[in-house]
């Protein structure tokens, strides 16, 4: 498949060298020397210039790409990008700099198939790092949506239960089973549930306290603080701390 992507910085460069690596044709459109340069001497085609301008993106080829990725740092660039892109009938992606933007654009942007906001994806992994053990976030997939990967313990209410006889609150529901250390699947009726046994559920942060409680064992409050955690939490505010302290020019311009 044939790429183009807006910015060449930290977020746009990644998802280039995946594409790459993956055997896709990528041009990357890039107005800031430095990051260009960057992005060249790794390999990839590079177009010099604005990415919310449609001759530049023409001469990236958006005429015959099938998709577009608009992961600068600048928001009306990426927006821009977009709806030309949506014009010519690419897929279009935009990466977006904050959380709230995203009911908006999702509500209102036609021309933008998804949203991404980066920081959150990150946020996710430090959440993981700090909270450790049993407990593993999958992703956000909506503002009150959350995909986690609890593991079994010995103090979990429902160590010794079958999967039949999981009763998990009603805006939770479990996507996937792994006995101990084999892979994850779909689960069936008859499993037990047994220490170091891993589930995927899915679940409303109102109820992921409680799902915490009956699947890992954690205290009422504990499980409540850390469930409480969930789209603002802490590890998000470090996160963008650090993004902002970014030396790599994808804070600004097209990049």
């Amino acid at each position: 498949m044939q790429f183009v992507i807006i910015g060449a910085g930290r977020v746009g460069l990644r998802t280039a060298r995946v594409l790459r690596d993956e055997d896709h044709d990528v041009t990357l459109v890039e107005r800031d020397e430095p990051t260009l340069r960057r992005a060249r001497n790794q390999g990839f085609t590079v177009v010099e210039g604005d990415g919310s301008r449609e001759d530049v993106l023409e001469e990236a080829g958006i005429e015959s790409a099938d998709a577009v990725g608009a992961l600068s740092g600048d928001l009306n660039v990426n927006f821009t990008a977009c709806m030309i892109g949506n014009h010519y009938g690419c897929r279009t992606v935009m990466r977006i700099d904050e959380a709230y933007r995203e009911g908006i654009y999702r509500k209102y942007a036609d021309q933008v198939d998804e949203i991404i906001y980066p920081e959150r994806l990150g946020a996710i992994g430090a959440k993981n790092a700090l909270l450790g053990g049993t407990i593993r976030a999958i992703a956000d997939i909506a503002p009150h949506l959350q995909v986690v990967e609890l593991t079994i313990t010995t103090e979990a209410p429902v160590n010794g239960y079958t999967i039949s006889e999981l009763q998990l609150p009603a805006d939770a529901t479990v996507l996937a089973f792994g006995k101990g250390d084999q892979p994850l699947g779909i689960p069936t009726e008859d499993l037990s549930l047994e220490d170091g046994d891993r589930l995927v559920v899915l679940a409303d942060f109102d109820v992921l306290s409680e799902v915490r409680q009956l699947l890992v064992g954690e205290t009422p409050n504990r499980a409540a603080a850390n469930a409480g955690s969930g789209s603002s939490s802490a590890a998000t505010e470090l996160l963008e701390t650090e993004s902002d302290q970014e030396t790599e020019s994808d804070t600004g311009g097209v990049n």
